[in-house]
């Protein structure tokens, strides 16, 4: 029996919503900070908390001591209610049945972590940078995926930035920019459909 096609997906921006904007808004409208200073100040750490360098607990630490007129308990829960499943999420029961689903992530697991069930569950593999280490675009974590990768079938990687799909493009893996809209479910339709 040959093996199924291989689809690796990004979680934030794909299956997930992405912190946006508003979350940083709504998180400093009872302060007198602006969303840019405190979205500056989470670009400066994102990279260390991404990949595990600084511990989740410490990123809260960090953002109470640089704005303490920031609620945290408050903001804490604004991200975790800003974090939903996007429409794309409900089509990994019909894809797992046709391809392998592979999950890959930069982000914090604790955050994604009362989604996550419910997503992994459809997946063989499941990659969250800051447990492993590493994080996208940096090669050596498409590598670690590629382990858990089926062989000599072709392998599809999903994610909303274009500068996380070069280095799938260096492994020979076919890529796709999930574009706002979802229009991109459509392409991994026919990419599956095409396979089986």
């Amino acid at each position: 029996m040959r093996d199924k096609p291989q689809l690796v997906l990004d979680i934030a921006g794909v299956l997930l919503s992405n912190m946006s904007l508003m979350c940083w808004k709504e998180m400093i409208q009872e302060t007198n900070l602006s969303a840019d200073q405190l979205k500056i100040h989470f670009g400066s750490i994102k990279k260390q908390l991404w990949t595990g360098k600084i511990k989740e607990e410490e990123f809260w630490i960090s953002l109470g001591e640089m704005f303490p007129e920031l609620p945290i308990g408050r903001a804490r829960d604004i991200l975790f209610d800003s974090i939903v499943p996007l429409p794309a999420a409900g089509y990994l029961e019909r894809w797992s049945k046709s391809a392998d689903i592979h999950l890959l992530s930069n982000h914090c697991s604790e955050w994604i972590q009362p989604n996550l069930d419910s997503l992994s569950h459809y997946a063989k593999s499941v990659t969250i940078s800051n447990q492993v280490g590493l994080c996208k675009p940096e090669i050596e974590i498409y590598q670690l995926v590629e382990t858990h990768l089926a062989g000599g079938v072709d392998v599809l990687f999903i994610d909303d930035q274009e500068k996380n799909l070069h280095s799938a493009k260096h492994l020979g893996w076919k890529t796709l920019l999930a574009d706002e809209e979802g229009k991109w479910t459509q392409e991994v339709e026919s990419f599956i459909n095409f396979q089986i």
